[in-house]
């Protein structure tokens, strides 16, 4: 199988799902802390291939969530020099196999690209205290009852 070198956030429960997919699925892998890398603007850039500057982002930033940083707007060379200083913008996990880049776990263009495990339950790049969070919104939403 692929010898994977996996940037991650240490301590994200979503990237350790990630990790144990590809472990699963017979890959070796070389973790990295994503946040502690000395990344230039030539070794990050390769990761987001020809993807939209929007999907380079992770959404869970809080820079992102909170609007501070318009990702619709922003320019390939100020959003590089903005993850550059603050990787916590940058979309996990980053993989690299061979010559090949990716930014983010779609787990249909992983397993086109590497092969991945079939598994029951879906692992994303989603943040999981996000996921968890929507769970608990739409669960509360449909315990309400309505007033008619």
């Amino acid at each position: 199988m692929a010898d994977v070198i996996f940037y991650e956030k240490p301590g994200c429960s979503g990237n350790a799902r990630q990790k144990a997919l590809l472990l699963a699925s017979g890959h070796a892998l070389q973790v990295r802390n994503l946040l502690a890398e000395p990344w230039s603007v030539s070794s990050l850039r390769p990761y987001f291939g020809e993807t939209p500057v929007r999907e380079w982002f992770n959404l869970a930033a809080p820079k992102v969530k909170s609007g501070e940083i318009d990702i619709d707007r922003i320019t390939p060379q100020a959003a590089l020099v903005m993850m550059i200083i603050d990787p916590i913008l940058i979309r996990r996990p980053l993989m690299k196999v061979g010559g090949r880049c990716e930014a983010g776990f779609d787990p249909e263009r992983i397993g086109a690209w590497i092969g991945l495990q079939p598994t029951e339950k879906r692992v994303s790049d989603a943040c999981v205290r996000s996921e968890a969070a929507a769970r608990r919104a739409e669960s509360e939403t449909k315990a309400t009852p309505t007033a008619d």
